[in-house]
């Protein structure tokens, strides 16, 4: 590298992201610039320092990776999104890349791995997990992101006219969570709207005539 490179970490886990700071610079000729907790402050730390790469996870408490790589990219085209994040996001990687994203890896990636990816996003490369290959393979193939099981259940019971606080107490989780999960949701099925995700849900392979009975 012919100089510093310049990387903003983003982690709602303080102690996960000291340690991603830690470990990157561990690594030759990287500059930590600075270290946030959610997509709002990352979008800050961006107009201030302008960094030549952002390690980010997926799964803030405001904003879902995609939003915050949506509004990143908008704003600074040649900065490097590297998804860093302990959560699968496997079966998102076609539309991560349509987003300009530059490499997914697991916060459980070494050093040595970690510097390699760098290297080779620099070179221009896209670095992807071997097990989103195949979802990647399937991306003209009319293939769509499929919903997991969790997901199925909280858009039923959006169907059904649960609240969010209903549907927390249901799967037994938090209204946070929720609240993630249906962003999440929303990306898969490419709609921003509750209305527009109930009319993609009811035309899907989810649907049955039984799905959107009330419960007694």
């Amino acid at each position: 590298m012919s100089r510093r490179l310049r990387v903003l970490v983003v982690d709602d886990h303080p102690l996960m992201a000291e340690a991603t700071k830690q470990l990157l610079e561990q690594i030759d000729d990287i500059e930590v610039v600075d270290v946030v907790h959610n997509g709002r402050s990352c979008m800050a730390a961006a107009d201030k320092h302008k960094p030549d790469m952002v390690f980010l996870d997926y799964q803030l408490p405001d904003l879902v990776g995609t939003d915050v790589t949506r509004q990143l990219k908008a704003k600074f085209p040649d900065t490097h999104v590297i998804i860093f994040t302990g959560v699968d996001v496997s079966d998102m990687v076609n539309h991560l890349l349509e987003l300009q994203v530059s490499a997914i890896i697991s916060k459980g990636t070494t050093r040595a791995a970690i510097k390699s990816t760098i290297g080779c996003v620099l070179e221009d490369h896209i670095v992807i997990p071997r097990s989103s290959m195949q979802k990647l393979s399937l991306a003209g193939t009319g293939y769509q992101q499929q919903l997991t099981e969790d997901e199925i259940t909280i858009m039923t019971l959006i169907l059904r006219g649960a609240t969010l606080d209903q549907i927390a107490e249901r799967i037994h989780t938090s209204k946070r969570s929720i609240d993630n999960y249906q962003r999440r949701i929303y990306d898969k099925l490419g709609v921003e709207t509750r209305a527009e995700a109930i009319e993609k849900f009811i035309k899907s392979r989810y649907y049955t005539p039984d799905t959107g009975k009330s419960q007694p």
